[in-house]
């Protein structure tokens, strides 16, 4: 109906623009040759007059009937008002009996079939009377219509023409009229079907898990779809415009790596990080992107792996460190066994050995590291073969602030310490062993320290993080331990944890692999994160249960990242 409508106002303002120009120039014609039509005047006046009460009816009616009767209205007004006219300069020789070819031209508009036919019958109709009455006179005595200078053979052929193009110009615009309408059909289906399948296949890359991203010819990315958002943290206008490699830190050591025109596509891992410097791992899919049978940029489909690899990773140090540890423990008590007897044997020599100083001094050497080895042993044979887990509810904040006293102190026997605390102000109640979780929150302090030999700050916060494991959720209360120390090399990040592994020029290496162990059984996790020159920050995950730990490290969840 809309488009009935837009037709309609065409006919009326077509309408006016027509009577504007043929009887504005006859006008100015006629006056310029000193003679005045009052019919003129009066036919220009009815035109315009008659615009209004079309244009409030087009405004008010609604229905689809309502408006082609309107249609016709104004078509059959216009079909008297060119016969008037036609009658008032010359009849059948009037130059203006070609106005009935605009009506029927503009007639064929309105969406029915034959409606230029029926305009071209009522013009010849019309046409037909007027050429009568001037042919025989009728109207010649009141000097309205005067008779033709025509012969009745002359009148009868013009009439003849006149109707002939009248029928043919009514058939062929409805013909075009109707070839119109059917290919405005067909195109307007077709764009339909164009718009609902670019939207289907809008809807695929925008619903797909995979990230998706396309680049032009230099290289710039153009879309990047939400599943690449979630992964990489960036929106389009953060990513838009720039380098795919830039966004992704891909630096090809070979020049065999970067993707060639002979190349369908190349797959490849790229390790790179997230918006808030979380790092990411992806397996990407590059492939050119054509369009029209010339590549016109690129198409790359990735996938986040971090959690998979950190998962692979953690299951192959958890492997080997079980491994290492049934081994070890068996040497160490093998080893502690026969060091027990060889203390006991040098403190029975030590008392023979009453004036010799320097033997007593060697002795005295020998006795000291044979207790530091066997504290060490010790300590390991509690790493390899931990007791059993005494597990009660306390409160986190409360088992940090206990831990603390101890903290503070050995601070103030280091140079230039100082500790900065944010604790929740919520209760971190957790099912924990109270004296593994302060050996815990203790080593990673004392490991603070030592990363800051020429002074500087930790800081020590917790808090607690909404995670979503599967159909489940729960929550997981963060420790963490910032300090501005020297931070840890890259190459050493993945060795942290491993027994006997530290760089210290004093230290067993046991510290962060007791830790590692001890919050391994809690069912937690340590993410750790360092930048060389600026320091380190360990946090301790706990989850409300062990039980829902080792459920999130089953899944390959990694719930800090899902707060």
């Amino acid at each position: 109906m809309g488009d009935l409508r837009a037709r309609i106002q065409w006919l009326v303002g077509l309408r006016v623009l027509v009577v504007t120009l043929l009887l504005g120039l006859s006008l100015t014609f006629q006056v310029t040759n000193g003679e005045r039509v009052e019919t003129f005047y009066a036919l220009i006046i009815f035109t315009y007059a008659i615009t209004i009460p079309y244009a409030l009816m087009l405004r008010t009616l609604t229905g689809a009937e309502a408006l082609v009767r309107l249609s016709w209205i104004q078509i059959g007004i216009d079909c008297l008002v060119e016969t008037i006219l036609i009658a008032r300069t010359g009849g059948v020789e009037s130059p203006f009996a070609v106005l009935y070819v605009v009506s029927i031209t503009l007639a064929s508009l309105v969406p029915r079939r034959r409606v230029g036919i029926l305009a071209a019958s009522l013009c010849i109709v019309l046409f037909g009377v007027m050429v009568n009455v001037q042919l025989y006179g009728f109207a010649e005595v009141w000097g309205w219509l005067p008779r033709t200078r025509l012969s009745a053979p002359e009148t009868l052929q013009t009439f003849g023409i006149y109707g002939l193009a009248f029928l043919v110009v009514g058939v062929l615009s409805g013909a075009l009229v109707d070839q119109l309408q059917q290919a405005d059909y067909s195109l307007r289906e077709k764009e339909r079907g164009l718009s609902r399948l670019q939207a289907f296949h809008e809807n695929i890359v925008y619903s797909i898990s995979s990230g998706v991203f396309t680049t032009d010819e230099a290289g710039r990315i153009t879309s990047f779809n939400p599943a690449a958002q979630e992964a990489t943290g960036y929106s389009l206008d953060q990513v838009r415009g720039h380098r795919w490699e830039e966004v992704f830190n891909w630096h090809p050591d070979r020049p065999a790596d970067v993707l060639g025109e002979e190349d369908s596509h190349r797959r490849f891992e790229v390790e790179s990080k997230r918006a808030d410097g979380n790092r990411l791992i992806l397996g990407m899919t590059l492939s050119p992107l054509h369009e029209q049978g010339r590549a016109t940029g690129l198409v790359g489909v990735f996938k986040d792996l971090t959690q998979i690899r950190d998962l692979e990773e953690e299951m192959q140090r958890k492997e080997w460190l079980a491994s290492l540890g049934e081994m070890s423990a068996g040497m160490a008590h093998e080893i502690r066994n026969p060091l027990g007897a060889l203390a006991g044997a040098m403190q029975m020599l030590r008392k023979d050995l009453q004036g010799d100083e320097t033997s007593q001094r060697l002795m005295d050497i020998a006795v000291r590291e044979a207790t530091r080895l066997d504290a060490i042993i010790t300590e390991f044979l509690q790493y390899a073969r931990p007791p059993a887990l005494n597990l009660a509810e306390y409160d986190l904040n409360k088992v940090l602030a206990e831990t603390l006293d101890l903290v503070q102190h050995e601070a103030r026997a280091r140079k230039n310490i100082s500790i900065v605390t944010a604790l929740s102000e919520d209760s971190l109640a957790r099912q924990v062993d109270q004296d593994q979780i302060k050996q815990v929150f203790w080593n990673l302090a004392t490991n603070a320290f030592d990363a800051m030999p020429k002074g500087g700050q930790l800081t020590i916060a917790t808090g607690c993080r909404v995670i979503d494991a599967g159909s489940r959720k729960g929550d997981v209360v963060e420790i963490s331990f910032q300090d501005t120390g020297e931070g840890i090399p890259k190459a050493n990040l993945d060795k942290i944890f491993l027994p006997f592994f530290t760089t210290k020029k004093q230290g067993s290496g046991l510290g962060l692999a007791a830790v590692h162990r001890i919050v391994d059984l809690h069912g937690g996790w340590i993410k750790v994160e360092s930048w060389e020159g600026e320091g380190s920050r360990f946090v301790v995950c706990l989850p409300h249960s062990a039980e829902l730990g080792v459920r999130l490290r089953h899944e390959g969840r990694e719930p800090w990242k899902r707060s």
